[in-house]
């Protein structure tokens, strides 16, 4: 081929190589960007959370990087659960055993933090009903919420007696319905959460006819994995806040009482007989806790709740992560 002619296609091939995009190169992968806001829950049944928001020491320790902090009431562990599934809140407070079953069930949370070792639940009537033990309730109308740790108290409760679920009429109420539809005669019994179940005992003598201390599930804060994974020094924040209102509620009770008679408005004697059942001495998640959420998870199982072939000590194992423990002396 002619010098000149090769001079030329050479000419043109490197025109059009300069004139086409460069390849694309694969770029690594992008920290994630700080979230501008912090989403968490308060509920009656975590005292420490209604402190926690008073006091507003986690707005306090996050103003500095420009981070908001959204509260968000939950009802009962059901209602925290689905806010933690939909993404509408990154931290939510319910029973250990009620995230057991929604983690078997696929929702990615971590349990972090216990906030409280209560007596919550028990199985309420009225004075009237001839109602006294889980037995009574054959055929009997029963309200509770299901998905929460009564709900689970009642199933195991039921089972103790040699019965199901099917055996009792349950009527599906949220926590506070609940006491109302008991003490207006539409169901037989309830199975009471506080501080709604104390202000039953106390305002209308109603009555607690089982109780098993060892079943109630302990008070855990829960956090989404994805969120945890990608924000943990955000989650450490929140233990911290919550163990700075936790030292206060120990040195001084009167503080965890006000704060929950100032959000529930509830008489001062019946946040006095829900704080008489609260151990706040415990916030560590580790063996403790598994035991207890193991122990309610087998017995779900037994009951048919759980599925025969899930694997219940693997599941709490997932469950629990003792990462974000509050350290001694920190």
């Amino acid at each position: 081929m002619p010098l000149a002619r090769r001079t030329f296609l050479g000419a043109t091939a490197l025109a059009l190589a300069l004139a086409l995009p460069l390849p694309m190169v694969a770029a690594g992968p992008a920290a994630a960007a700080e979230p501008t806001e912090l989403r968490l829950d308060w509920a009656t049944y975590n005292p420490l959370s209604l402190l926690l928001k008073e006091r507003g020491y986690l707005e306090e320790a996050l103003k500095p990087r420009g981070i908001k902090v959204r509260w968000v009431q939950s009802l009962g562990s059901n209602k925290a659960l689905e806010f933690l599934n939909a993404g509408a809140i990154d931290l939510g407070s319910t029973a250990g055993a009620a995230a057991l079953v929604a983690r078997i069930n696929g929702n990615p949370i971590k349990a972090i933090y216990a906030f409280s070792r209560p007596e919550w639940t028990a199985l309420v009537t009225r004075k009237d009903t001839g109602i006294a033990k889980p037995a009574d309730l054959k055929g009997k109308r029963v309200a509770v919420t299901r998905g929460t740790d009564p709900h689970i108290f009642l199933i195991r409760a039921l089972q103790g007696a040699g019965l199901t679920e099917k055996d009792a009429k349950l009527v599906l109420l949220q926590h506070p319905d609940g006491r109302t539809a008991l003490d207006r005669g539409d169901v037989d019994a309830w199975a009471g959460l506080d501080p709604m179940m104390a202000a039953a005992e106390i305002e209308n003598g109603d009555v607690l006819f089982y109780r098993d201390a060892a079943a109630n599930t302990w008070g855990v804060l829960d956090v989404r994995e994805a969120f945890a994974k990608d924000n943990p020094d955000l989650v450490r924040a929140v233990i911290a806040a919550y163990e700075r209102v936790r030292a206060e509620a120990l040195k001084d009770p009167t503080v965890l009482r006000d704060a929950l008679v100032a959000a529930t408005k509830l008489p001062e004697p019946v946040v006095a007989r829900q704080l008489e059942r609260t151990d706040l001495s415990q916030p560590a998640v580790g063996p403790v806790q598994a035991e207890a959420i193991r122990a309610a998870g087998l017995a779900l199982q037994q009951a048919g709740v759980i599925a025969a072939d899930v694997n219940v000590a693997g599941a709490v194992d997932g469950l629990i992560d003792p990462a974000f423990n509050p350290q001694a002396g920190r």
